[in-house]
């Protein structure tokens, strides 16, 4: 990325570690430092992701099959906390960990080792850390998932939320008091959903879009819950209820419908070979938010978002194959993809970091196999 930059810009140097400076980016965003200490906060609960790759295609009954890889890595609310954290955005995050081992990790991974504020968050003895093993095959996913009763009632954070300029919601369920608190005092509110497994896809979710600023839903939600044929009617439908809507289609794209201005705008996926879909939405929209907070033209937001979701395909372990400033100036001069589409992304350039500093430890999954 650093060597096609924009006409008048000299080339900037590689990043020998990828993830050896987020700050420049975050400090760009914000300017003279004014405002709120988080950029963005949410909460949620977070997973160990037990993340099997290389599968000839999903188990059937009274069959073993074997994976080609195996990666771990915190996943749930962490995967795009994650993938903002490493874009340089000031993350917090409240969330119940588990007095297991696998609490102990989450808990040490995201806090030393990704940069992410948990002082919001809580351990709780005795409930087990949340589980989900996700099988990945033919650029899509099945997952199986334990997870206990969540041991603080929904939206309870035990006090008011910090300060932060947006922040992220599950639609899945109400939209907490803290975010609609947080909205009336400026900030962006972020929204998302999960898969409905009860298949009902209830209408009356779309209400809560009423508290919501930016809709980040993917294809096959946002069609199940607006009854509609494709990903570009089930956008028209859904910009009747949020100001802004992007609908993910994975490797075909995003679409962007602006209901305040009647802008439109539909860019395709970054062509990469994808080893891992998981946490990739989570990326898309980790993008989305650091495009927005920056003030980028809406083509230009899904098209950074596109970069970090496919950028994070390319690698296992769902939060942790989340791309840093330096993975982005790295591929931009690997040559992997054509310049002719290089060039499309020559506005991201003045966010990349001039220089290395000292490295950073970047987390890594607890195990990995070849690819």
């Amino acid at each position: 990325m650093t060597q096609q930059t924009a006409p008048g810009r000299a080339p900037q140097p590689s990043v020998a570690d990828p993830c050896a400076e987020r700050g420049p980016a975050g400090e760009r965003l914000r300017g003279d430092g004014a405002g709120p200490p988080l950029d963005v906060f949410l909460s949620g609960r977070v997973f160990m992701d037990m993340i099997f790759t290389g599968l000839p295609g999903p188990p059937q009954p009274g069959a073993e099959i074997a994976a080609g890889g195996l990666g771990s890595a915190p996943g749930g609310a962490a995967n795009i906390a994650v993938a903002m954290s490493r874009l340089g955005l000031r993350v917090g995050l409240a969330a119940p960990f588990g007095d297991d081992m696998f609490g102990a990790y989450l808990w040490r991974t995201l806090a030393e080792q990704e940069g992410i504020d948990l002082g919001p968050s809580r351990r709780v003895p005795g409930w087990s850390t949340p589980v989900t093993v996700s099988m990945a095959y033919d650029s899509d996913r099945s997952m199986v998932t334990f997870a206990q009763p969540d041991p603080c009632p929904p939206g309870d954070l035990g006090g008011p939320p910090p300060a932060a300029r947006a922040c992220f919601v599950d639609v899945d369920r109400p939209v907490p008091p803290w975010a609609a608190g947080m909205r009336e005092r400026g900030a962006l509110v972020f929204g998302d959903l999960g898969w409905d497994q009860t298949g009902a896809w209830p209408a009356e979710v779309l209400n809560r879009l009423a508290h919501v600023d930016v809709f980040l839903p993917n294809a096959a939600e946002a069609m199940s819950y607006t009854r509609t044929r494709t990903p570009a009617d089930a956008a028209e439908a859904l910009a009747e209820r949020v100001p802004l809507v992007v609908v993910k289609r994975g490797g075909d794209g995003a679409i962007a419908l602006d209901a305040a201005t009647g802008e439109r705008a539909e860019v395709a996926a970054l062509p990469v070979e994808a080893v891992d879909p998981t946490g990739a939405g989570d990326v898309f929209s980790a993008g989305f938010v650091f495009a927005t907070l920056a003030g980028l033209p809406l083509a230009e937001r899904l098209r950074f978002a596109n970069l970090c979701a496919g950028l994070s395909v390319r690698h296992l372990s769902g939060s942790l194959g989340s791309p840093c400033w330096g993975d982005i100036a790295a591929f931009g001069e690997s040559g992997e993809v054509p310049e002719s589409v290089l060039a499309e992304y020559a506005f991201v350039v003045p966010f990349i970091p001039d220089t290395a500093g000292d490295p950073v430890v970047r987390a890594e999954p607890t195990l990995r196999g070849k690819r």
